[in-house]
C-alpha cells in the first residue's frame, strides 16, 4: 500500500511515528510531526498537550513553534510538515499561517479532519496561503498507535 509513496515521505512519516510513541509513553494522546526543509529534519515534536495544560499543545503547533525558532522566522515556505494524523481545524490555519508549502500525514480523522475528511481547508478562500496535501503515508501504522492508545484509556 505504502509502495505509491516516495522513500522520503515514508522516511519522514517514520520520525514522525517515533515522535507519536514518545508521545503516547508520556500518555499523550500519540501524534508526532516532523518538518522538512531542503531534505533535512529541521525540527520534531509530538503533543504535549496534557503535559503543558495547553489545548494548542498539538504536535504541529508545537513544530512549527520548534522549526520557527530554528529558522528565525515564523513563515516557513518550502517546508513540508509531516504528521502522524490528519491536522485539526487549527492546526490547518496556522499551517497556512507559517506558509508551509506541503502537509503529508497518515491516519485520516474521521471526526476532526479538516484536510479533506471533515473540512478542506488547505484551499479554503478563507485563508490566504494555499498547501499541498498528501495523506495515508503509513496510514495503518499511525492508526494503530491511536487505537492502541484509547483501548489501554477504556
Amino acid at each position: 500500500m505504502d509502495a505509491q509513496w516516495p522513500q522520503a515521505d515514508i522516511d519522514y512519516m517514520r520520525a514522525a511515528l517515533a515522535e507519536a510513541k514518545v508521545a503516547m509513553a508520556e500518555g499523550e494522546v500519540p501524534v508526532g510531526a516532523v518538518i522538512v526543509e531542503n531534505g533535512a529534519i529541521v525540527a520534531r515534536a509530538h503533543n504535549c498537550s496534557i503535559a503543558h495544560k495547553d489545548p494548542s499543545g498539538h504536535a504541529e503547533i508545537a513544530v512549527l513553534r520548534m522549526a520557527a525558532q530554528a529558522r528565525e522566522n515564523y513563515r516557513l515556505p518550502g517546508s513540508t510538515l509531516y504528521v502522524t494524523l490528519e491536522p485539526c481545524v487549527m492546526c490547518a490555519g496556522a499551517l497556512s499561517q507559517a506558509r508551509v508549502g506541503r502537509v503529508v500525514f497518515g491516519a485520516y480523522d474521521k471526526k476532526a479532519g479538516a484536510l479533506g475528511s471533515v473540512e478542506d481547508l488547505s484551499t479554503s478562500r478563507a485563508l490566504n496561503h494555499h498547501y499541498e496535501v498528501n495523506g495515508g503515508v503509513l496510514a495503518d501504522a499511525a492508526t494503530a498507535l491511536l487505537q492502541a492508545f484509547f483501548r489501554s484509556r477504556r
